[in-house]
């Protein structure tokens, strides 16, 4: 059953240098208790897309058109700082940034940025905000919570601070969970530590999550299903095992053949994907992946971007090349 519901999403940036169009017509779905893999270079519109779910876009962005369906009402309906938008945001869908540092309150201690949270939309008071945030600090694995409570966030190291950020998000009990590169800067331990802790806890809570990562290696680990983007757009979606054993996009291929494996010859060279992404100002009505793409095709050239067209039973491509033989290669062992 679907949770969340995203249909033709665009959200455009004006800028002295013209129209940006960060996010230009992405739909997802969502399910209950699932876990969404959202994958792509940098500025290919992952973020952007999840942000505008939130309602979390700064002037000069703006969502111009699009539905977000969640519990039946669209989100995007409510103004940005609407009580309607505060109810959702934290308690129901909550977010994991990138940089904590940047997020948690520098001049408020860590314990007290969660208790706010539990007595806003749990209406918890002193006391059992304070014991609920204990409890939280204690699941994530942060040792002598109750002295920490009252530590600022400076006084963390960086593996704590994004543990903190996890006990805030899950702090109401929401049904989503976005996290939005939740292990940036941290070394390959810290990373793992971490990722298994989030999983354990949307199991533990019952709620969905959505993995946003240029990481191929966290979706194939932890998601269910995933989705490619690239220059604003989704260019593929399925199933984890159609993804990595059944890629049907080009720059999917691409960005699976950037990785190394353990299984492979010793000696072969990890292939870079060549050029640079388009200049979303100036995107051609053609597939914006053609300058890049080794299979491209006269056809490619002369006709406008397909739409995402089914390839198998949940798997959607946005290529006129997904039976192209080359493409149907197990790049996963």
């Amino acid at each position: 059953m679907a949770l969340l519901r995203v249909e033709d999403l665009k959200t455009y940036f004006q800028t002295d240098a013209g129209l940006v169009k960060a996010v230009d017509g992405v739909s997802f779905t969502v399910n209950e208790q699932e876990i969404v893999g959202v994958v792509g270079e940098s500025g290919c519109g992952k973020s952007v897309s999840w942000l505008s779910v939130m309602s979390l876009i700064n002037p000069p962005g703006k969502i111009i058109g699009g539905k977000v369906l969640f519990e039946g009402k669209n989100l995007l309906e409510y103004a940005r700082n609407s009580p309607e938008m505060r109810a959702v945001r934290g308690a129901k869908i909550s977010m994991i940034f990138q940089e904590p540092m940047t997020t948690l309150n520098p001049v408020l201690t860590v314990g007290e940025q969660v208790s706010e949270m539990l007595r806003w939309h749990l209406k918890m008071n002193d006391r059992e905000a304070r014991e609920r945030t204990f409890h939280l600090m204690n699941l994530v694995g942060i040792p002598d919570a109750k002295n920490r409570y009252d530590d600022y966030p400076h006084q963390f190291s960086g593996g704590m601070r994004q543990r903190m950020m996890i006990v805030m998000a899950m702090s109401c009990n929401p049904r989503l969970v976005i996290a939005d590169e939740p292990t940036t800067a941290l070394d390959v331990t810290t990373q793992a530590q971490l990722l298994e802790l989030l999983n354990d806890m949307v199991k533990e809570f019952q709620s969905s999550l959505v993995l946003i990562t240029h990481n191929l290696g966290i979706v194939a680990r932890y998601a269910h299903r995933i989705y490619v983007m690239y220059a604003g757009r989704v260019v593929e979606e399925g199933k984890v095992e159609d993804i990595f054993e059944r890629p049907q996009h080009p720059y999917t291929i691409n960005l699976l053949k950037c990785i190394p494996r353990l299984d492979e010859e010793e000696g072969r060279e990890l292939e870079p994907i060549l050029g640079l992404p388009p200049n979303l100002i100036n995107m051609p009505p053609t597939c914006a992946f053609l300058p890049r793409c080794k299979y491209r095709t006269k056809r490619c050239a002369e006709k406008a971007w397909p739409p995402l067209s089914p390839v198998g039973p949940g798997h959607y491509t946005r290529c006129f090349l997904h039976n192209h033989a080359e493409s149907r290669v197990n790049v996963n062992g």
